[in-house]
């Protein structure tokens, strides 16, 4: 086989090695013969310590995979026999695993530490595959006395390493596993547990939730709930039982992990539907009719998460009739700052005007690298809408400060909302804002939002920061731009033993402070900070009620 890239997937586990993978599918996962690694990054795994009591100690583990068909068909597993100079379990097998250290920055970066240092691979020979949730057990006998597959060198921690059958791997005396080997692999190998069909649909749901960055939060929890109708209808229906809500309540976990910019409102749309899906259990039906049932209640969900554009849009109406057109004087017109690309945003605004019969003055910056903000014009545009009143400027990001020069109003969208209020949203959200306090302090700011998108309790800071690749960035300084090049193989030749001396940055989203945020018009009304904290208390308290014991 020739050897293509190595792929692994960050998974926290808890014991010395690690849990199943999940979350999100690697762009490159299913393509062409290619050697994978699925990582995994364990929480902490309790110990007996030689004074007696227990002692905690946390682990990142990784697994490797390799997918000849790029689809999971013959898909094959790396195992590390470990050696006689390691200290706990001697000549077992076991996914790459270590320790994770006080100065390490994440489980990942301990994963990525330990794959390097027990195989030689580099971050340029691997790709993140997903994430797996973690687990913890204790073990009594704890102190008992870019270059693929060609490219792993095994340190002295292993004596050699065999490819297996994810399907065969078992706890077995005989086979020669650690402890828990197998209930780390059904962490990252769903098909382990879901059966070859529901996995590869649980996959591909993942894969498409990853790579999607053309459509916005809203239609991306409708992916999620949809990915989830597909796998349970996929399913083994033949056992309804503990073990089948269990496989499907971990797919949904996955599901959940898959963007963590778009994290809140996956979430807070997966976790409904499992309630419904346990409401349905719950009940007197025969278990032949469970997920027919089920089925029907997740495409009822679909359909009503589709009409709430209409309720933002009365709310948005109302807004603006009551706070930003002026009654003491004819209003010629609103002026209207706005970014990105939302079809909430579009449909409010278009229907604004309608409503109120008042111009428009649309003001939309470009929003680079991928320009959602001309996609967004291009939208407002369409033949379709020759009958409303409004006129489009399109404008750098750069030029924030001129278009915000005495608007009414910024209205923005938001990807998530913590509990305290703040706003994540497309990156140049946060300087459109400080543009028009200094432009137009006057000016209301406005959010737009589903409240699916309120996060679980936790500050701005604690929710992460999905970063893409610098070439979204780089493309456009190809052929127009001098000295790209120079960049260009200053970010090519950086490798483990020459420091970084260039680095291009392409974050999508930023935090928007709950100080300058005039409005929250939802699908559920006008609502307040204290409204929000209320909801996103709810939305932990679900998340844990169907994701904390798995």
């Amino acid at each position: 086989m020739s050897h293509g890239r190595l792929f692994f997937a960050d998974l926290p586990l808890a014991t010395l090695f690690p849990r199943r993978l999940s979350g999100p599918a690697a762009r490159q996962l299913f393509g062409g013969c290619r050697l994978r690694l699925k990582s995994t990054a364990m929480s902490p795994r309790y110990a007996p310590s030689r004074e007696g009591g227990v002692r905690k100690q946390s682990v990142a583990g990784s697994f490797l995979f390799k997918l000849p068909n790029g689809d999971g068909k013959d898909a094959q597993v790396a195992l590390f026999r470990r050696s006689a100079r390691v200290s706990t379990y001697q000549h077992r097998l076991a996914p790459i695993s270590g320790s994770i250290e006080a100065d390490d920055v994440s489980p990942l970066a301990t994963a990525l530490r330990e794959i390097n240092e027990e195989t030689s691979l580099t971050l340029s020979s691997i790709e993140l595959l997903c994430v797996g949730k973690p687990y913890t057990f204790t073990d009594d006998d704890i102190y008992r006395e870019g270059k693929g597959e060609q490219g792993i060198v095994i340190d002295w921690e292993h004596e050699d390493f065999e490819w297996f059958n994810p399907l065969d791997v078992n706890e077995s005396e005989g086979f020669g596993g650690v402890p828990k080997l197998v209930n780390s692999l059904r962490r990252v190998w769903p098909e382990y547990d879901l059966g070859p069909q529901a996995g590869k649909v649980l996959t591909s749901g993942l894969r498409q939730l990853r790579d999607d960055h053309e459509n916005g939060a809203r239609q991306l929890a409708n992916m999620a709930v949809s990915t989830l109708l597909n796998v349970i209808a996929s399913m083994d229906q033949r056992a309804i039982d503990d073990s089948w809500w269990g496989d499907v309540r971990m797919a949904a976990w996955h599901i959940c992990q898959t963007r963590e910019s778009m994290g809140s409102a996956i979430t807070s749309a997966v976790v409904r539907a499992l309630d419904l899906i346990q409401t349905i259990l719950l009940s007197e039906i025969p278990r032949g009719e469970v997920v027919p049932r089920v089925v029907e209640a997740l495409k009822a969900q679909l359909g009503q998460r589709r009409s709430t554009t209409d309720r933002i849009r009365a709310v948005f109406v109302d807004y603006l009739r009551h706070n930003v057109i002026q009654t003491d004087k004819p209003q010629k017109r609103i002026s209207v700052l706005t970014l990105s690309s939302s079809s909430t945003i579009s449909d409010c605004l278009l229907g604004a005007s309608a409503d109120l019969g008042v111009p428009l003055d649309l003001r939309i910056l470009e929003s680079r690298p991928l320009c959602e903000g001309v996609t967004l014009a291009s939208r407002l545009l369409a033949p379709d809408n020759a009958s409303v009143d409004f006129t489009v400027t399109l404008y750098s990001d750069a030029s924030a400060a001129l278009a915000a020069n005495d608007v009414d109003a910024v209205v923005l969208g938001a990807d998530r909302i913590s509990s305290a209020g703040d706003v994540s949203n497309k990156i140049g959200s946060l300087p459109a804002i400080l543009s028009q306090r200094y432009s137009a302090p006057d000016a209301k700011v406005i959010i737009l939002s589903e409240t699916d998108k309120i996060a679980r309790p936790g500050l701005a800071e604690e929710h992460p920061v999905e970063e893409n690749s610098p070439m979204e960035l780089m493309r456009a300084w190809n052929g127009n731009v001098k000295g790209a090049q120079v960049i260009e193989d200053a970010l090519r030749t950086t490798d483990e033993s020459s420091p970084n001396k260039v680095r291009v940055r392409n974050a999508y989203f930023e935090w928007i402070p709950a100080r300058y945020v005039h409005a929250y018009v939802t699908d559920e009304g006008l609502w307040s900070v204290e409204n929000i904290a209320k909801r996103s208390k709810w939305i932990g308290e679900e998340t844990d009620r169907f994701f904390k014991d798995l």
